[in-house]
């Protein structure tokens, strides 16, 4: 006697778009428009089918209504969280660079709800100019005769680059041809503005006749010096001198352009740190144009700043791509004050950047055995050494300390570290030898209660 195989249980259905729209708009929805509704429900009933194709229990209309707001109030979020940075790397490319100052942070905040005078003079009621304050405080800061804010270096320096002209010659040491960050490298930006690369010296050794070589034939229109802000080189080196260099180029016609990269205001080796090239000495040195951030070492939002002379200043406000690199007005607000803070003289106090870097060892040691107590027997204090970061003065370090935190099995510090990255707030260590440790020199000191209450819940965990 034969069997009939059984029918095969029917695969179960989601609710409809209609019934989860039905059971949406029963709740209070911030008056989002219908249009938006249906296309979040849509999107999450066609995941519900997904999901009950692969097995999975179904899940009934209210259930799908409370995850299609959840998805609609996410997009009112900008998808990024603010962390505790506790790595010791001060400027920290993945975590945004450098934290912008607080009185810079909320006057942009406020701007930016309003219509303001960007382009506007309140005097005559005509066109002004859009970016003047910052522009002024540059000019004060590195004495230069002119200058000109972009969105960021590499725009920077392409638009000063840009004076070439199509086909004209740059000069660049082979030393400098560096990449400056995202696979960007000097030479692409070169051959990108149109102009044409000319090498001289060699990898390690570059002199300033090598430059008036290159330069005698009168067909190189601009030398670009690249200051290797992100890589060190050590032995068997030379490089020419500036001011030789910057005779060299003039007698030839030629214009220098310095690339500091990073950029610095204030001079590192008050902190203890190696001296970082400043505008106002490579100007003063002979170049006619120096192009730096305004994020790493100044401290401010991304920006790039041009200065220099008031003539090649006045063609790269005149190139049709300045407009396109131009930064938005809250930007503007925020460099003009960021700048404003070192003319007042209050950088040190008050840009996070060079709080951070001048904060004195015995400091950071008080918090982090008061840290180290209130967190219990899995954490003690110990000697650590911070980093700039952001491609700002490699190799230098500045002694900080910091906790280590013990795990016991089987929570190794590989998941202790997951588990204070996956708390609230988000806290980001590193791993030191077989600890995790959590370096204060990065931690503002207001947020050392908070540092030690997500240490507790992670060390809590049992995986």
């Amino acid at each position: 006697m034969s069997v009939k195989p059984s029918a095969a249980a029917p695969r179960p259905h989601p609710p409809s778009v209609d019934r989860v729209l039905t059971e949406l708009r029963g709740r209070e929805t911030g008056g989002a428009d219908p249009a938006a509704l249906t296309a979040v429900v849509r999107d999450v009933v066609a995941a519900e089918r997904d999901r009950l194709a692969a097995g999975e229990v179904p899940r009934d209309a209210a259930t799908l209504a409370d995850e299609a707001w959840r998805r609609i109030s996410g997009f009112g979020h900008a998808g990024l969280e603010p962390v505790l940075n506790a790595t010791g790397v001060i400027v920290h490319t993945n975590l945004g660079r450098a934290p912008w100052p607080a009185a810079a942070a909320d006057e942009a905040a406020t701007l930016a709800r309003d219509f303001l005078l960007l382009e506007l003079d309140r005097a005559t009621g005509r066109r002004g100019a859009r970016a003047r304050v910052a522009e002024d405080h540059l000019v004060a800061l590195t004495g230069s005769e002119d200058a000109y804010v972009t969105n960021n270096n590499a725009a920077a320096m392409a638009l000063a680059v840009g004076l070439a002209g199509r086909g004209g010659g740059v000069v660049v040491s082979r030393g400098e041809l560096v990449e400056i960050g995202g696979g960007v490298r000097i030479p692409e930006i070169v051959r990108r503005a149109g102009a044409r690369l000319i090498e001289v010296g060699t990898t390690n050794r570059t002199r300033a006749a090598d430059f008036e070589v290159a330069l005698a034939d009168g067909r190189a229109r601009v030398v670009l010096r690249v200051h290797p802000s992100n890589f060190t080189m050590a032995g068997f080196t030379e490089v020419p001198d500036a001011r030789a260099v910057a005779d060299a180029a003039h007698a030839a016609g030629a214009i220098v352009i310095d690339d500091l990269g990073s950029g610095a205001l204030l001079d590192t080796a008050e902190y203890g740190l190696t001296h970082e090239p400043m505008p106002r000495e490579r100007l003063a040195a002979g170049a006619d144009l120096v192009t730096f951030s305004g994020d790493k070492l100044v401290g401010g939002p991304q920006a790039g700043y041009i200065v220099g002379r008031a003539d090649l200043i006045a063609r790269i406000r005149r190139d049709p791509l300045a407009r396109a690199m131009r930064p938005d007005r809250v930007t503007m607000a925020a460099v003009a004050i960021t700048l404003g803070l070192y003319r007042s003289g209050r950088a040190v106090t008050e840009i996070p950047v060079w709080r951070m870097i001048a904060t004195s060892r015995s400091e950071l040691e008080d918090r982090a055995r008061s840290l180290a107590a209130r967190i219990g027997a899995d954490a003690r204090l110990v000697d650590l050494r911070s980093t700039v970061g952001g491609g700002s003065l490699p190799g230098e370090t500045l002694p900080s300390a910091g906790v280590a935190l013990t795990s016991h099995r089987p929570l190794t510090p590989t998941r202790l570290l997951a588990a204070l990255r996956q708390g609230e707030p988000i806290v980001i260590g590193r791993i030191e030898g077989d600890r995790v440790v959590l370096d204060l020199r990065t931690v503002e000191p207001a947020r050392d209660a908070d540092l030690g209450e997500a240490a507790i819940r992670a060390l809590a965990l049992r995986p």
